[in-house]
C-alpha cells in the first residue's frame, strides 16, 4: 500500500525493540494497532459520508433538472398547442399479411397556420433626441 517492503518492516521493528525494550514493546505494538485502527475507520467514516453527500447531490440536481424540463414542456404546450399535430392513427400491420402498394400516396395533414395579425394603427418608431450643440470657444 506505501511501497514498505519487508526488509524495511523488519528494520523498524528491530529499532523499535531497541529502543523501547523488549517489555514495553508488546504495550507499544497493542497501541500503535489501535491508533491506526481508529484512523482507517475515521477515513473510512469520512469517505462514506462525502460519497453520501455527493450521491445526494447529484440526485438533488437531477430531480431540479427534470421538474424544470417539465415545466418548459407545459409552458410550451399552452403557448404553442398547434406545434404538435396530432399524428393520425395508423392500422396494426398483420405480420402474414402480403404488403400491396397504394395506387396514390395518402395527402399529407398539414396543421394550419397562424396568421399574424397587423395592428390597426401604425407604430412609429421611437425618435432619437440629438444631443445639445454647445458653443465653441474661438
Amino acid at each position: 500500500m506505501f511501497g514498505i517492503s519487508f526488509s524495511e518492516l523488519l528494520l523498524v521493528g528491530l529499532v523499535a525493540l531497541v529502543v523501547l525494550g523488549p517489555e514495553r514493546l508488546p504495550g507499544a505494538a497493542r497501541t500503535a494497532g489501535l491508533w491506526i485502527g481508529r484512523l482507517k475507520r475515521s477515513f473510512n467514516s469520512i469517505k462514506m459520508e462525502v460519497e453520501r453527500e455527493i450521491g445526494a447531490d447529484d440526485i438533488r440536481r437531477q430531480l431540479h433538472n427534470e421538474h424544470i424540463l417539465s415545466m418548459e414542456q407545459e409552458a410550451r404546450r399552452i403557448l404553442n398547442p398547434q406545434a404538435e399535430p396530432p399524428k393520425p392513427a395508423q392500422p396494426p400491420v398483420d405480420a402474414g399479411a402480403p404488403i400491396v402498394p397504394l395506387a396514390e400516396p395518402p395527402a399529407a395533414v398539414q396543421a394550419p397556420t397562424a396568421v399574424p395579425a397587423e395592428p390597426s394603427t401604425p407604430v412609429a418608431p421611437a425618435a432619437i433626441p440629438e444631443p445639445p450643440q454647445t458653443p465653441r470657444a474661438p
